[in-house]
């Protein structure tokens, strides 16, 4: 354990895991600590650090920062990947709403992209690897994540179901599942498959004709 004190007050069970100590507490949260601490993660990371070589103390030096200002925001190196990952996420585009067919496509090109830049991103991979290691963060990802996406989705599909375009005697949820399903086990199950431009489109022509109502009569 480090002599100084900075170090000592990280080393405090409250400093890592309580509230903030009495004399701090009030202080905002620096916005501009968070930042630097991410990029100096993802600099580490470029530089060609393993997550499992990296350290809160290591991060700390490459921010500038206490070791102590760490600690107060992540009490561990897994919750701050979390946020390393969330970072590198680029929120994917609201519905526009003027056609059920164009909003799906919207969102699996916004999916198909994602995937593409997975494959192409060494730093995405090694993240995302490391929060699927960890059950916990994985399921808080998909939570403060995945579940804005899938809502989404969702939302899409209910609109095509009130006004016609989709059968409404299918679960929602599956129907949900015949659209993404495609996309994802492409872009992680079976990386070595293609992401050809077009196929969001292909996907969805495909399966809404397979999930529209038939004609009356």
């Amino acid at each position: 354990m480090s002599r100084a004190a900075g170090d000592s007050e990280a080393a405090a069970p409250d400093a890592r895991t309580g509230p903030v100590a009495p004399e701090r507490r009030g202080r905002p949260r620096s916005a501009a600590a968070d930042t630097a601490i991410i990029e100096a993660v993802l600099r580490l990371i470029e530089n060609g650090a393993s997550i499992g070589e990296l350290s809160m103390e290591g991060i700390a030096r490459e921010a500038g920062v206490g070791k102590a200002t760490v600690y107060r925001r992540w009490p561990g190196k897994s919750a701050l990947m979390l946020d390393v990952m969330r970072s590198l996420d680029t929120p994917s585009p609201p519905p526009a709403g003027l056609s059920v067919r164009e909003d799906l496509i919207l969102l699996l090109e916004f999916l198909r992209r994602r995937g593409l830049a997975k494959r192409n991103s060494a730093l995405l991979r090694t993240v995302v690897s490391h929060v699927q290691a960890q059950p916990e963060l994985w399921a808080e990802y998909h939570e403060t994540v995945v579940r804005a996406r899938h809502e989404a989705l969702l939302a899409v599909l209910r609109r095509g179901m009130a006004n016609g375009e989709i059968r409404t005697d299918h679960d929602i949820e599956t129907v949900a599942d015949l659209f993404v399903g495609p996309m994802l086990a492409r872009a992680i199950l079976h990386e070595w498959k293609e992401l050809p431009d077009g196929l969001a489109e292909e996907i969805v022509d495909m399966v809404l004709e397979g999930v529209r109502p038939e004609p009356a009569g």
